[in-house]
């Protein structure tokens, strides 16, 4: 049985997943604590629970969502890992950063790069990797059908979707990912979404003004 912990992180609001089973490990799905005090609140939280994170997940590497990715180094020794088509952006982040009043002064190397159809393991559970481009090159989601939930990035919100405005946004190539990787899911898939509350598959089928 999967534990999904999260903590809402930095100006943007980005929902920091935690994941962990009773065998005590965890992974750490876009790390977007930024200050040291978010920092310290995910990692009392780990300690409390006497958890082992083994893997370090990025949705995607907008600024937002990676910010934190030193501090995963840094505590736990484990570097991020997320589709190579987000290298762009992990490789511009520092400056990125700098211009929403972000400073970072590292951005560790990646572990290794995710890909379509590729599974996740973590104590006794696994995760399947959905590539699913259109808010940004390299959006991935995660899947776990045994409990019947995804973790979506940026992907899909609550009655909306994520923007398509920025560099290698496109909407129809965000349609597409939605209802060919998404919307093939059961109906009652708890929907983890990158920012605000959680919702479901068959919820944003019938209600999502954007996909209609």
């Amino acid at each position: 049985m999967i534990t999904v912990k999260t903590f809402v992180f930095n100006s943007f609001q980005v929902n920091c997943y935690l994941l962990y089973d009773p065998t005590g490990a965890c992974i750490i799905v876009d790390p977007s604590c930024y200050d040291q005090q978010e920092a310290d609140h995910l990692a009392g939280f780990i300690r409390k629970e006497g958890l082992q994170p083994v893997r370090n997940l990025n949705t995607h590497a907008h600024i937002d969502h990676v910010l934190g990715n030193h501090h995963i180094f840094r505590l736990y020794g484990l570097r991020p890992e997320y589709h190579s088509g987000s290298t762009p952006f992990i490789q511009t982040a520092q400056e990125v950063g700098a211009s929403f009043g972000y400073h970072l002064k590292e951005m560790p190397e990646p572990a290794g790069y995710l890909a379509d159809g590729d599974g996740i393991s973590f104590g006794n559970n696994q995760l399947k990797v959905l590539y699913t481009p259109g808010h940004a090159d390299g959006s991935i989601c995660l899947y776990n059908d045994t409990q019947g939930f995804v973790l979506t990035g940026d992907v899909i919100f609550r009655d909306t979707i994520g923007r398509t405005d920025l560099p290698t946004g496109n909407f129809d190539l965000l349609m597409q990912s939605i209802r060919a990787r998404l919307f093939v899911l059961p109906d009652d898939t708890v929907v983890y979404p990158g920012h605000g509350p959680e919702t479901t598959i068959g919820y944003e089928k019938r209600n999502n003004p954007f996909i209609r």
